[in-house]
């Protein structure tokens, strides 16, 4: 078992939690995203056991910050939410030097990738504009919405997994994001079990999918991703704070991502 993926998930988790803010992009900052792509693909393989020693340490990681951290980060994006923003904007633009470096971007790039690199990040900031579906709070279950929810977990998780999508921000638009937060705040077991599913069925299409792409279309790829999380960018950009100590805390919190950034990116078995 790899426990120190534990601290891994945990970060992941924290990630999954705030909508505009992937997964995904935090696997990469920490070097382990195309490790994570391998193991869910290959949970079923002949290798399941060397797989399951790396996500399972992962997964308790994801699992306990989702149940002990939903009220916390509830809490910081209702009274400090810029900060909070503002930290993961570091964050997310710490890591693009370092995806940028890894997809060998100035020597590899040809035009066509920088115009698909532009179309999917407006494209992914243009659904800053789009209001989210109404968000009843589902507290019991039907056959109706046993089925939106676990479809809703499987599309947040193939969302967690591609760098620059929230996972969370496709359970905004599809009104279910408040339903997850209080299920997991309230320990709602049967509507955890509905979305987890889903969830984990995402997973292991999506990772399969996003491989594919990445050994017979790298740069395009790359391209793609690149463009994702420019694009987030625009998603989680909460405006500009209010002078003084909001202002101060913003500057700070995106300071002290860019620095976090920085730091898993120079740790990173991907950068040596």
């Amino acid at each position: 078992m790899e426990w120190k993926n534990i601290y891994r998930g945990f970060l992941m988790g924290i990630s999954d939690l705030i909508p505009g803010v992937s997964g995904g992009t935090i696997a990469f900052i920490l070097g382990i995203y195309d490790r994570l792509l391998t193991a869910i693909s290959g949970f079923f393989s002949r290798d399941w056991k060397k797989h399951i020693g790396f996500l399972m340490p992962l997964a308790i990681g994801i699992g306990l910050t989702l149940l002990l951290f939903s009220r916390v980060i509830d809490f910081l994006l209702k009274n400090y939410h810029q900060p909070t923003q503002f930290f993961f904007l570091g964050l997310i633009i710490g890591v693009i030097p370092f995806i940028s470096k890894q997809a060998g971007m100035k020597k590899n790039f040809k035009f066509g990738h920088y115009i698909l690199l532009l179309v999917v990040g407006a494209a992914l900031a243009s659904t800053s504009f789009i209001s989210p579906a109404d968000s009843t709070v589902i507290t019991s279950l039907t056959l109706k919405n046993v089925l939106g929810l676990f479809f809703a977990g499987w599309l947040g998780s193939m969302a967690m997994l591609l760098p620059g999508v929230s996972g969370s921000f496709i359970l905004l638009l599809l009104g279910v994001y408040s339903t997850a937060i209080n299920a997991l705040s309230t320990l709602n077991i049967p509507i955890i079990i509905v979305i987890g599913t889903g969830v984990i069925v995402g997973f292991i299409v999506s990772s399969k999918v996003i491989r594919f792409l990445l050994e017979n279309y790298t740069y395009a790829t790359f391209a793609s991703i690149i463009g994702l999380i420019i694009g987030s960018i625009f998603v989680i950009y909460p405006g500009i704070p209010e002078s003084g100590t909001p202002f101060v805390m913003s500057i700070i919190a995106l300071i002290t991502g860019l620095i976090v950034a920085n730091i898993f990116n120079s740790a990173s078995p991907s950068s040596k």
